[in-house]
């Protein structure tokens, strides 16, 4: 097991990424919006694949390849970073628009929802950094089962991501509605996660490689 140091400051950081709109909120929201809370839910379950998957990946040494290889790890960052520059422009830009607005979408089926809400997990950068730059700074093999400590951490995280986007799923009508009532708030909403994902793109570009 982790210990009681590291349990609680990587769950910190997990709930700060789980409640930071990024793009698996933007999609969930968007579902639940043009298609329905239950396609919203369902599509989150393909967002949880993805994550397994980069659980799995972390646990099984994926991380120590990234990491010892600096350009692999530079290029990971550096991608992610313009990825949040972009969405952060799509969002602030004239004319761009919150992920709670109405957008006409197709329809899709279960199936198709659960891939779509995979890959945009998969191409997400903040599970990327999490999972193959942040959680094995949380293990410690002195203390047991490497494998056993990545669950565990995982589960956390899988779990905080689990009850934000869930909540989203389920209450994107109603904020949509709230904002479209009440346009100086849908402005500031827009404004905040505009700033929020430019701030973490610029944060990314600024690390350094540990």
């Amino acid at each position: 097991m982790p210990s009681l140091a590291a349990l609680t400051a990587f769950s910190l950081i997990a709930f700060g990424l789980a409640i930071t709109p990024g793009p698996n909120m933007m999609y969930v929201a968007s579902r639940s919006l043009s298609q329905g809370a239950t396609a919203g839910l369902v599509s989150l379950i393909g967002v949880l694949i993805g994550f397994l998957l980069y659980l799995t990946l972390s646990a099984f040494g994926i991380t120590a390849l990234v990491m010892a290889v600096p350009y692999a790890y530079d290029a990971l960052r550096i991608a992610g970073a313009f990825y949040l520059l972009y969405l952060a422009w799509g969002v602030l830009k004239p004319g761009g628009r919150s992920p709670f607005e109405p957008r006409p979408l197709p329809p899709h089926s279960p199936r198709r929802l659960i891939f779509m809400g995979f890959m945009t997990n998969l191409l997400n950068p903040k599970a990327a950094m999490l999972y193959l730059a942040l959680l094995p700074q949380f293990i410690d093999p002195a203390r047991g089962n490497v494998l056993g400590q990545a669950a565990v951490l995982g589960a956390i995280h899988i779990t905080l991501s689990t009850l934000a986007n869930g909540s989203v799923a389920l209450a994107a009508g109603g904020i949509s509605r709230f904002l479209q009532q009440s346009p100086t708030w849908l402005k500031v909403q827009r404004l905040f996660m505009g700033t929020v994902l430019a701030a973490l793109a610029v944060n990314i570009l600024r690390e350094s490689r540990r």
